[in-house]
C-alpha cells in the first residue's frame, strides 16, 4: 500500500491551544529535539509582547530568547511532547510519522503526517472522536516524495522567502570572496560588478542574509541545545 500525506487541524484543551485562542493575532511554530522546543512566534505587536513573554515563561520556562521585528524565537525548558495526552503522543501511538513544525493558530493545532496504513489514521481519528476533539482534514494525498527530504532542511524551507535579487546578491558575494576570511572584496566592488548603486546592492545582500539566518535559526537553536554526547555522535557519523 502506498504512503500518503495528511494535513489536519484539531482543537482541544491544552495550554498552548488556550494561549493561542487568547492571542488570536499570533501564529506559533513548534520544533522539537526531544529535550527542548523551539517556538517561533510571528505577528507579535509591541503592546502584547511583554504579556506574551510573561505567560509563555509561566507555561514552560524559557532557556533562551531572541527578538526581531514582529517575531520571537524561544528555547523552552520542556518540550510539549513530554506532557501526557498531547496530540503528538497519540500520533506516535499509531505508528504515524509526524513532520515538524506543529502550528498553533487561533486555538487550532495544525499537523502534517505521513501515514503507512489507512487503518492507523482511522484509529487515530476514532481516538479523537472518543475524546470529543474537534478536527478537520485539510489535505490527503499520496506521498510521492522522499521521506528523507521531508525530515531535513530543504531548499524551499531555506530560500522561499528570498527574492531573486537577494539570492543573486548572496551568490555573487560568495563567489567573489566576500564571505572568505580575510574578506577578498567589499560591497562597493560587488555593486560595481553588478552595475547597480552600492546602497541598492547592500540592501539586497543584507535583507538576504537576514532572511536566510531567520530560516536557519530554529534548527541552529535546537542544535545548540543538544547534549554534547549527541553532537559528538553526529560529528562522528558525518566524518565516517
Amino acid at each position: 500500500m502506498p504512503l500518503f500525506e495528511l494535513v489536519f487541524k484539531i482543537i482541544h484543551d491544552c495550554p498552548f491551544g488556550d494561549f493561542s485562542r487568547r492571542f488570536p493575532s499570533l501564529k506559533m511554530f513548534f520544533w522539537c529535539n526531544g529535550d527542548h522546543d523551539v517556538i517561533e512566534i510571528v505577528s507579535v505587536s509591541k503592546e502584547s509582547e511583554a504579556q506574551v513573554m510573561e505567560e509563555l515563561a509561566q507555561l514552560s520556562g524559557i532557556v533562551e530568547q531572541t527578538f526581531e521585528k514582529g517575531r520571537i524565537h524561544l528555547i523552552v525548558k520542556q518540550c510539549a511532547c513530554q506532557y501526557e495526552g498531547t496530540i503528538s503522543e497519540l500520533i506516535d501511538e499509531f505508528n504515524i510519522l509526524h513532520l515538524s513544525p506543529v502550528i498553533h493558530d487561533e486555538g487550532w493545532e495544525y499537523y502534517r503526517v505521513i501515514v503507512f496504513r489507512h487503518e492507523d489514521i482511522d484509529q487515530l481519528f476514532q481516538r479523537f472522536d472518543e475524546k470529543g476533539y474537534q478536527y478537520e482534514i485539510i489535505r490527503k494525498a499520496p506521498f510521492e516524495g522522499m521521506i528523507s527530504s521531508s525530515l531535513t532542511l530543504t531548499v524551499d524551507a531555506l530560500f522561499s522567502s528570498l527574492t531573486e535579487k537577494q539570492l543573486a546578491a548572496l551568490v555573487m558575494a560568495h563567489s567573489n570572496g566576500y564571505y572568505s576570511f580575510p574578506r577578498q572584496t567589499n560591497v562597493k566592488n560587488l555593486a560595481a560588478l553588478k552595475r547597480v548603486p552600492r546602497t541598492t546592492f547592500q540592501e539586497h545582500l543584507q535583507k538576504g542574509e537576514s532572511k536566510l539566518l531567520s530560516s536557519l535559526m530554529p534548527f541552529l537553536q535546537l542544535y545548540v541545545h543538544l547534549p554534547l554526547e549527541v553532537k559528538q555522535r553526529i560529528t562522528s557519523a558525518a566524518i565516517t
